[in-house]
């Protein structure tokens, strides 16, 4: 199997390892790209496209449901991180992409030097909003149009960002039509049990922890970051207003000086 990964700044830098979401055509450069541009002076970006996802592989036959398909992927994490030498890193997830960072402290817990979780899954018995139940159905109906329209529940203020969403879904719909990105998207939510985190486990996460939050989130509940917060032993809980899923693209500025600060021991 093969990984697309797009890296910024230079090596030597502190390792930010930049961990999308589970959205139709996403790809680790169109979550991150105009982050890691604005981190690339101080740090070592580095954003694959996780198995399933992109222009990485896309498993035929797709493993089927979320717990053998997660399994997979954390695996090719770590061996990329073996295959580019990189011992230590921080993890910035987004959405799924967190659940793949609280993973990733648990199997390799000395190789994680702390995480950043952005409007992160993982709470138990957390209800599916309708914005992700309409992410993952979006085969069911795909178009550009629906695209958009799921997208468009990926920020909280439509108005401002509804030319760039257009721009955006137009490009993460072809990647969507895909034949090898709908099946890995199929396969992911397939029948089955989904990846939680009970608080006996998050008990044992030490890693000092910045969980950030939308505040008016229509895929993930704020609920699920504030159950993190509160059972992550070393955690911090931002809650943005004026914010929905896409911290990184909506509050760009405030995400970039929150992630720093974090960084810097500022906070």
């Amino acid at each position: 199997m093969t990984m697309r990964v797009y890296q910024s700044g230079q090596p030597g830098r502190p390792v930010l390892l930049m961990l999308h979401g589970s959205g139709p055509g996403v790809s680790g450069r169109s979550n991150w790209e105009a982050l890691m541009a604005g981190l690339a002076e101080d740090y070592h970006c580095i954003a694959p496209d996780i198995i399933g996802f992109g222009d990485s592989t896309h498993p035929d036959p797709s493993p089927q449901g979320f717990v053998p398909n997660m399994a997979l992927r954390i695996d090719k994490l770590i061996r990329m991180l073996d295959e580019l030498g990189v011992d230590a890193v921080t993890l910035v997830g987004n959405s799924m992409g967190g659940m793949f960072s609280l993973r990733l402290a648990q199997i390799i817990p000395e190789r994680i030097e702390r995480m950043v979780l952005m409007g992160s899954g993982g709470m138990p018995g957390l209800v599916p909003l309708p914005g992700l139940i309409k992410l993952v159905t979006f085969y069911d109906d795909p178009s550009e149009q629906s695209m958009e329209d799921l997208l468009m529940l990926f920020v909280s203020d439509k108005e401002a960002f509804g030319p760039r969403i257009r721009e955006i879904a137009a490009e993460r719909y072809a990647v969507a039509a895909r034949e090898g990105v709908r099946r890995s998207h199929l396969g992911t939510f397939a029948p089955g049990a989904f990846w939680t985190f009970p608080e006996d486990v998050l008990a044992r996460i030490t890693h000092r922890t910045l969980v950030v939050h939308g505040r008016d989130d229509a895929i993930v509940s704020p609920e699920s970051s504030y159950y993190l917060a509160a059972n992550l032993p070393n955690a911090d809980l931002y809650v943005l207003s004026h914010c929905g899923h896409w911290t990184q693209v909506e509050q760009a500025e405030r995400f970039r000086t929150l992630l720093s600060d974090f960084m810097e021991g500022r906070i």
